[in-house]
């Protein structure tokens, strides 16, 4: 088995005049590594329907697989420079007259994600982490945790069988739902998925039904107060039900075999960990009582990446007072946005525009109210959607002005750029018929952008693809596969699925 490392052109020249030839101004030449295009003499021999260009207007199905089916192209520049080589294969799909020439796509950067798994074996050497598929069931990302040795938290039939797919022993999967429809829990029989987490007396009876051999864990409720998505308003027993709980369980004949908790998606209290973990001490006592021996504790997710060694360091501290005496106890953990968020970087090209010219903006006073609309070929029904049900706020690079490639050293910062044009209060839609589509309700952008200028949004690896639809006929954006200089993952990917 193969998979294609490919190197894109990066010297590409993006001066006024070409950058117009590529938007359908006066023919000029582009230079591609060696060899020079014409954009206008001949359009459709650039492109053909083999080649591997971003903006093709294709639908979006899953990753492009090579030769063999086993897995997509793989490129090795950095994220940035795709961007850059994205932005041009559109200009010229869109000289060769391709359909949706302008689609958005995805970088996603593989590298990073083993990055993070190095820091947080780095961190919790003794938490095994459960990658939350929820968050990102990218296959790629998939196969590349499982190569790394991560099991996996699945929450349906589907994600159970995602994982399926790439090989992944049914030990390695705890299918952390507390309430499933029964033939979902047949079929995590059938697939040999045992361990399975409750947090209701109706859960064990359709267990002890459906699924008798299960390995339980008891989801107890923790506080979430501190966290983006506050999942304790939904799952978790409290610690005053744990008994009741454990003792239909034994009268079920029923092996249950730890305690789970989750902080909250994105918690932003570090304390909110040593408050869980001190309530799951209390809830093994309690299973003590109960007349079962605990192996398993799962501390869930909520891990942010910007303050992950804080939080780390935290949970650590709580697990060595609580469970330091305790080696029979596995320690896993569900992270998810932690992997993923800060992996995957959105390009999207403005589709139209409404409001004044840009004489009249430059002239006018800008109040602080929105003077521009901008609407984008990704939106929150799309990409976006984690604005509406994650509770994120993007934040807009501008990559091209006026169809002109920016100076990529500022890409990493806002306040770079806005130093560096005129800016006015606009807004950002996305492309549906339906006004909530609104990706940024005031925001600040360069006076001078246009249709087909493309923006930027960094960190949209978590909750983005997952939940994206096809409302409206618009398809759900592609991923294009980097692993930056970051060989090692190259080799990850190719292990056989059979090892995993």
């Amino acid at each position: 088995m193969t998979a294609q490392v490919q190197s894109l052109p990066t010297n590409i020249n993006f001066s006024d005049r070409v950058s117009a030839a590529l938007y359908g101004g006066r023919p000029q030449s582009v230079a591609t590594h060696a060899r020079v295009v014409n954009v206008s003499s001949s359009p459709v021999d650039i492109i053909t329907p083999n080649t591997k260009v971003f903006g093709m207007g294709l639908p979006s199905p899953p990753p492009e697989r090579d030769e063999e089916g086993c897995l997509p192209t793989i490129h090795t520049e950095p994220v940035d420079s795709l961007l850059r080589s994205g932005i041009a294969s559109a200009a010229l799909a869109a000289a060769a007259h391709q359909p949706d020439a302008e689609a958005a796509f995805f970088v996603a950067d593989l590298g990073h994600v083993y990055r993070q798994h190095l820091r947080w074996t780095r961190c919790l050497p003794n938490v095994t982490p459960f990658y939350a598929v929820k968050a990102n069931p990218d296959p790629v990302v998939l196969r590349l945790l499982s190569a790394l040795g991560s099991g996996f938290d699945c929450a349906s039939m589907n994600e159970i069988n995602m994982v399926s797919e790439i090989g992944v022993d049914p030990s390695r999967v705890i299918f952390a739902n507390p309430c499933k429809p029964t033939s979902f829990v047949k079929h995590a029989a059938r697939m040999g998925v045992d361990m399975t987490t409750f947090d209701n007396v109706d859960e064990l009876v359709k267990i002890a039904r459906v699924h008798p051999g299960a390995k339980l864990v008891l989801r107890i409720l923790t506080d979430d107060s501190k966290s983006l998505c506050r999942l304790g308003l939904k799952f978790g027993a409290s610690l005053i039900a744990v008994p009741t709980l454990l003792v239909k369980a034994k009268e079920l004949g029923l092996n249950v075999v730890g305690i789970s908790f989750h902080v909250g998606s994105g918690c932003y209290d570090t304390g909110a960990f040593a408050d869980a973990v001190a309530r799951a001490k209390k809830a093994f006592e309690m299973g003590r009582e109960a007349g079962y021996t605990f192996t398993l504790l799962d501390v869930g997710g909520g891990f942010e990446g910007e303050r992950f060694e804080e939080a780390a360091a935290v949970l650590d501290q709580a697990l060595q007072t609580h469970f330091g005496d305790c080696p029979e106890v596995k320690i896993i953990a569900e992270p998810g946005r932690f992997y993923v968020s800060e992996a995957f970087t959105l390009a999207a090209n403005i589709i139209a525009r409404r409001g004044p010219e840009r004489a009249l903006l430059e002239a006018e006073t800008d109040d602080g109210n929105p003077r521009v609309m901008y609407y984008l070929n990704d939106g929150v029904y799309g990409s976006f959607n984690c604005i509406m049900f994650d509770h994120q706020t993007v934040h807009p690079i501008w990559l091209t002005v006026g169809k002109v490639l920016t100076d990529t050293s500022s890409w990493g910062s806002t306040s770079n750029q806005e130093r560096t044009c005129a800016m006015a209060s606009s807004s950002l839609w996305g492309p549906t018929c339906d006004s909530i589509d609104c990706v940024l309700a005031n925001v600040s952008l360069p006076i001078g952008l246009e249709v087909g200028d493309w923006l930027g949004f960094r960190n949209m690896g978590a909750y983005t693809i997952c939940a994206a639809s096809s409302f409206n006929g618009f398809d759900r954006t592609k991923v294009v596969y980097t692993i930056g200089d970051e060989f090692v993952v190259e080799n990850l990917l190719l292990q056989p699925t059979t090892t995993m």
